[in-house]
């Protein structure tokens, strides 16, 4: 990870064990120069969307809409963005729903793991909190002609009287109180005219907007240095955006300032230059999609402009993801880490439906929607509808191979079908050990699957298996991962890319491609992989060869996930139980098939319409 890395974590566990860190972000902690609500009305300055007197967004009863209004207005989460859960009308905020432990509100956050297996996944604790809801709640109130004023203000004054400053576990995470605030954000300018929005609730507000701000610039190492992925984006966009929404508070002048520079810092960084994204992950991708459409959109209604780099990284991103998206319902490879992120939940589309999202940044770039469909404009409404001076030209969908080669991903789409392979180097750290992994589509269903994420809390046995080879399309030696495994999100003996490419011919479309792996065995150990596509016959040929490992048992693993996907090789097929997750805390079990075989293997996959 570096010395940069190391130097850090060594000073932040110091700093955690003489309580620097509580020093750092008191629990007293109050905001000096308060301003009234009528000051704050006369004077802010503009979010993504105005007041619920003044929208102009055409107004629809979306069924599924109010489906989850009703279940949420009844005491029920949707976690995830898949599984509900009935907490209460009177959730105390700090109960893991999923283990039923109770954290210690009076506990330093320093001093509360993320990780523990008394408490469980702190991620289920955490969803409420985020106040995502509030978006579904605020579309309901507009759209049916409703006033739940009052009912988002309680929650946010009931979460504010449960979760005193820099105590309890929702004050554990930077990224979470970022994401909070800006969610609040929704509620107070949608409701700004309400009478709801009392002096007393805006004191109320104002107090914890400052300590959650004060929090996020304090403690922005541990996300730029040690975490350095989405976090970071989400935090120092937060702080980026504090003056603009935030002005009253004098420190946000210097903050925000600091703040751009670290977001231009980590955009430049994070998304490399053919658009693919260093978390190596499509639901992160996707984060980081939302963030920029809502990032650009605060800018450009305060008048104000990113640098160029910024829009020609977001239109590269918006390429990379478009062209890896099924058309016919939204849906990308379930391929990296999947934890149910979904920040704004602005469309009423399934969560593994990217259109909406896409189709917003894509409005803003160019000044063109991807898809008209009421229910996926939604989204591109919600955040304001605006659209950048320098126009980008709009994306089309490009048939044929193509080739993304500093992050790794090699496509191809033909026929209605589209194959999705990775070869990829790693100068950031890997999630999951799933180099050369295979992906094949066929009209919008997914008929070779990736395994997905499930939980990253939870046993051990899981873990190996989702996070490992074993979940993907790959190779597994001595029933080892490609890369050894370390604690929680750390691999050993990164894999890398050699060398890999497509080269085609009348009959195929081949991919090549060769990679560093299982050096913990053999340092000079590596993994070819050949692909023919056919252009002719409904057919992909797969061969693998291991170098340097002649000693060790070889398996090809396979997720096949339609009867019609028959795989083949001239050695015997085994069959083993696996798991897959297409959303976060849940999972199926299944059918996986593998091939043992010994430094080489071609294997033939067919599919019968």
């Amino acid at each position: 990870m570096g010395t940069r890395y190391t130097i850090y974590r060594i000073r932040h566990e110091l700093e955690k064990k003489i309580g620097y860190l509580k020093k750092k972000h008191p629990v007293n902690l109050s905001f000096k120069v308060p301003i009234t609500i009528s000051d704050w009305k006369a004077s802010h300055n503009p979010y993504v969307i105005e007041p619920k007197e003044a929208l102009l967004i055409p107004k629809e009863h979306f069924e599924p809409l109010r489906e989850k209004a009703e279940r949420i207005l009844a005491g029920e989460i949707q976690f995830f963005s898949s599984e509900w859960r009935s907490l209460g009308k009177d959730y105390n905020w700090i109960t893991n729903p999923s283990t039923g432990y109770q954290y210690d509100i009076t506990t330093h956050w320093s001093q509360i793991p993320d990780i523990s297996e008394d408490a469980g996944d702190i991620k289920f604790v955490w969803e409420k909190s985020r106040f995502s809801y509030l978006l579904t709640l605020i579309r309901y109130d507009y759209h049916f002609d409703k006033d739940l004023s009052e009912f988002i203000f309680s929650e946010i004054e009931d979460w504010i009287d449960s979760n005193p400053i820099n105590q309890g576990p929702n004050w554990r995470c930077s990224q979470e109180i970022s994401l909070r605030i800006l969610n609040w954000c929704f509620a107070i300018y949608y409701y700004q005219n309400s009478d709801a929005l009392t002096e007393e609730r805006w004191q109320k507000i104002q107090n914890v907007v400052y300590a959650s701000i004060h929090h996020v610039y304090h403690h922005i190492d541990f996300s730029r240095i040690a975490v350095r992925n989405n976090h970071a984006i989400t935090e120092t966009l937060f702080l980026t955006l504090s003056n603009i929404l935030f002005p009253f508070i004098p420190e946000t002048k210097d903050w925000s300032k600091k703040g751009l520079k670290w977001f231009e810092d980590e955009i430049n960084y994070q998304i490399y230059d053919d658009g693919t994204f260093l978390q190596f992950s499509m639901n992160y991708h996707r984060v980081v999609i939302q963030l920029l459409s809502l990032g650009i959109s605060v800018f450009h209604k305060n008048n104000r402009n990113f640098p160029k780099f910024i829009y020609n990284k977001a239109y590269r991103s918006l390429n990379f993801l478009y062209q890896c998206m099924q058309d016919e319902n939204g849906k990308l490879p379930n391929y990296g880490s999947n934890d149910g992120a979904l920040f704004f939940p602005l469309a009423d589309a399934d969560y593994r439906d990217y259109r909406p999202q896409l189709n917003t940044l894509h409005y803003i770039l160019t000044n063109k929607a991807l898809f008209e469909e009421r229910e996926i404009l939604e989204d591109l409404n919600w955040n304001g509808k605006i659209s950048c001076i320098n126009v980008f030209p709009p994306l089309r969908k490009q048939q044929g191979v193509q080739s993304f080669d500093i992050g790794g991903y090699f496509v191809c789409r033909d026929n209605g079908f589209f194959t999705f392979i990775r070869c990829g180097d790693h100068k950031d750290r890997p999630a999951q050990a799933d180099n050369l992994h295979l992906d094949i589509w066929y009209q919008g269903k997914n008929i070779l699957r990736d395994s997905g994420t499930y939980k990253y809390n939870t046993d051990s046995e899981k873990l190996r298996y989702f996070m490992g080879s074993l979940s993907h399309n790959v190779v597994v030696v001595n029933e080892e991962s490609q890369m050894l495994k370390g604690g929680r999100f750390i691999w050993y003996y990164w894999t890398q890319k050699l060398h890999a490419g497509w080269s085609e011919t009348n009959n195929d479309y081949i991919f090549s491609g060769e990679i560093k792996a299982f050096q913990f065995l053999n340092k000079n150990a590596t993994h070819r992989r050949k692909i023919y596509i056919s252009k002719k016959s409904l057919n992909w040929i797969i061969e693998d060869e291991l170098r340097n490992l002649e000693n060790y048992k070889m398996k090809q693993v396979w997720h096949p996930a339609d009867p019609r996907l028959k795989i083949e090789a001239e050695c015997a097929k085994s069959e083993f139980s696996s798991y897959n997750s297409d959303y976060y805390g849940s999972y199926t079990k299944e059918k996986s098939i593998f091939f043992e075989f010994h430094n080489k293997i071609s294997s033939i996959i067919t599919f019968n319409i």
